[in-house]
């Protein structure tokens, strides 16, 4: 059987033109542009774009790696090209302006779009989903490239090229999707199918400065010096998993991943290259750039009786909770609640914090992935 290549660039810091060449190689080793990419196919990058933020805080994928790709594409010819996600809060443009990203596209001419329509689309072969409402520009790109940052995730443990494609999802249909698939079994294998139906062709991982702790979008830069490549996102994000500390088959879009025929996360069924082509035993890798201390939910999963019965009566279970003192009375937790009637609102009026019903709260951590504030931490 053909292992999954996984491609290991180190990189110390954002150096335009390090990364740029670490890129091409990085290419050259999956086969290069070619093999990969018609020249007369409609591109589409997808950058990880959670929420407003400034790059330093590492939410959003790092300017610099969408401008390097972007230079590379434009130097072999290739024409049709835009750059969109369905943002958590905002539109591609708003989270953009004045982050640099804005500027590596104007520089290389490539459209900053805001979807405009969702499409309902079917997929009868889905094992989770059966139907996705999807971005009608998605739908006519030929070909879609992920670009994802290495972080933590309240739900997923960790959030990479598989998670990253959740930004598919039109507008407010992300949110509904945390009701619908509401246990992080349930949102993995959805993640699958919609990884799928999409079949993004190349999947690049922005490590650099990766986020750690209170992910995916209140954690703390912490410095990780790779990045990776892959056309496998379960390997991707398996090698992930592994450098930080983590079992990957405690992350569920890798466990279901396997299991669902997306890709795979078993060491023997992947070889790690590096950007001299050499393929390095993943016990190498991961002692040379790997980071034990990283901060990351290792808990190791049990199914018992008593585990089923403190689920059951929702005891024990992960919670968001509001940090009075952090907390601006914003409201946007209260916005990206998807539970109809909310399960965090101003109940004790608008000059005190919003408080949560956790009968009705789900854990799919939308509040904690959006405060602008890290007033929301899982406990």
């Amino acid at each position: 059987m053909e292992k999954s290549k996984v491609i290991l660039l180190p990189c110390e810091t954002y150096g335009e033109e390090n990364i740029y060449s670490l890129m091409k190689k990085g290419l050259e080793l999956l086969g290069g542009l070619p093999r990969l990419i018609g020249k007369e196919e409609k591109i589409l990058l997808k950058p990880n774009l959670l929420k407003k933020a400034e790059v330093e805080k590492a939410v959003i994928t790092h300017p610099v790696v969408v401008g390097a790709f972007a230079r590379i594409l434009r130097e072999e010819g290739y024409k049709n090209i835009v750059l969109a996600d369905s943002c958590g809060n905002g539109t591609t443009s708003k989270v953009i302006k004045g982050t640099g990203m804005d500027d590596y596209l104007e520089k290389y001419q490539i459209p900053a779009i805001d979807y405009t329509e969702g499409v309902q689309v079917t997929y009868p072969e889905g094992i989770q989903a059966k139907e996705f409402i999807l971005p009608k520009e998605l739908l006519e790109a030929d070909c879609v490239i992920s670009l994802s940052k290495m972080k933590t995730h309240a739900l997923e443990r960790i959030t990479g090229a598989v998670k990253n494609s959740y930004g598919f999802v039109y507008g407010r249909n992300k949110a509904i999707g945390h009701t619908k698939y509401p246990s992080a079994d349930s949102f993995a294998r959805m993640l699958i199918d919609l990884n799928r139906y999409v079949k993004p062709r190349l999947y690049i991982m922005d490590g650099i400065m990766a986020m750690e702790g209170n992910g995916p979008g209140s954690g703390d830069p912490a410095p990780m010096k790779v990045m990776l490549m892959s056309k496998d996102p379960v390997a991707l994000d398996s090698v992930f998993a592994r450098l930080v500390n983590l079992k990957p088959q405690l992350v569920p879009t890798n466990y279901h991943g396997e299991k669902m025929g997306l890709g795979t996360w078993k060491e023997e069924e992947i070889d790690v290259l590096l950007p001299d082509g050499t393929v390095w035993p993943m016990a190498e890798v991961v002692k040379r750039f790997g980071n034990p201390s990283f901060n990351v939910d290792r808990t190791e999963v049990r199914h018992n009786i008593w585990t089923k019965m403190a689920k059951a009566l929702n005891l024990f279970q992960k919670k968001p909770y509001i940090d009075e003192e952090k907390c601006i009375r914003c409201g946007i937790c209260v916005k990206s609640c998807p539970v109809v009637g909310k399960a965090v609102d101003f109940r004790n009026g608008k000059g005190n914090p919003p408080t949560y019903d956790y009968k009705k709260c789900i854990r799919c951590f939308c509040c904690q992935e959006m405060c602008p504030q890290k007033a929301i931490k899982v406990k």
